[in-house]
């Protein structure tokens, strides 16, 4: 394998997700070249722990910056994406990585279903906010973690359900539903990764996405027993947080990205995309419906 250049020190990189499994692996990996950490988090005694552990592993001095916020609430994301920017001078990668899987239906306060609202708008809607900050940059990254599971998706999204109600009832949920809703927003993913690179060209921003695999963490740990006793037989299957986001790093620190531009990768790979998730009009037509249902128009 080719080596690669790095080119984290003195970076600064803003991670959502990154107090458990994946996101807390990449920081580490990413505080350890030398790079800035800007954290964002839920709980502010994880975020201060997770802070003084990637301070105390790196061999000279870092920053840790810890940032507040329901990534499930449009409101709770515009303000923290306020103050991120005023007092982030720079911000050179944006890492996406927060999500999760809910096994009933759930609203948020702009009345969005969860799995939706959290792992595709919240990207959606953090990454727009700080565009402009990323466009300072020399040479700026937005890194989204998708999965393979948007191989459920075989037809496409129902624009028309956006919330995915009947998902979540009777023999849908049976059937799997709420797993398809996930796989849906991991679908949303790879289509924005794309859509916002095609935007984007020619900037100074590439915007790349990735799969973890199957990886032993804390994910799907808040939908009952039966949830917690199914991740724990897969986690004799899984991959370890640190394997799974060796992706992730591989696309933060690598010098020359632009051939992985609006791309898939896994496995430090870029990997084939299934009809729908390359489906062009499918991303134009989403990114239209999350503005609106974001209540924001990108130029």
């Amino acid at each position: 394998m080719k080596e690669i250049e790095w080119i984290l020190p003195d970076k600064y990189t803003l991670i959502t997700g990154a107090t458990n499994g994946i996101g807390l692996a990449a920081a580490k990996a990413i505080a350890a070249r030398g790079a800035n950490i800007g954290i964002i988090a839920r709980n502010q005694g994880r975020a201060e722990e997770i802070s003084n552990q990637l301070k105390k592993q790196t061999s000279k001095p870092i920053k840790v910056d810890i940032f507040i916020a329901d990534l499930s609430s449009q409101r709770s994301i515009r303000r923290v994406a306020q103050q991120i920017l005023e007092r982030c001078p720079q911000i050179d990668i944006l890492v996406n990585n927060a999500g999760a899987l809910f096994d009933t239906f759930q609203m948020t306060e702009e009345g969005v279903e969860m799995t939706w609202a959290l792992n595709h708008l919240a990207p959606f809607l953090l990454t727009s906010l700080l565009l402009d900050r990323l466009r300072e940059s020399d040479s700026a990254r937005v890194i989204n973690t998708s999965s393979h599971g948007h191989k459920m998706v075989k037809s496409g999204l129902d624009f028309d359900n956006i919330n995915g109600e009947h998902l979540y009832t009777g023999i849908k949920k049976l059937m799997g539903g709420p797993t398809l809703r996930y796989a849906q927003t991991k679908l949303a993913n790879i289509l924005f990764t794309s859509e916002l690179a095609r935007r984007l060209e020619p900037t100074n921003i590439t915007v790349h996405c990735f799969d973890p695999g199957l990886v032993a963490s804390n994910f799907n740990q808040n939908n009952g027993r039966m949830a917690k006793a199914t991740m724990a037989v897969m986690k004799f299957f899984s991959r370890t947080p640190e394997e799974g986001a060796d992706t992730l790093i591989w696309l933060a620190e690598m010098k020359d990205v632009s051939g992985l531009n609006g791309q898939y990768c896994a496995d430090r790979q870029l990997k084939e995309l299934t009809e729908v998730a390359t489906d062009r009009e499918l991303a134009k037509r989403l990114w239209e419906i999350s503005e609106e249902q974001v209540g924001l128009s990108l130029k």
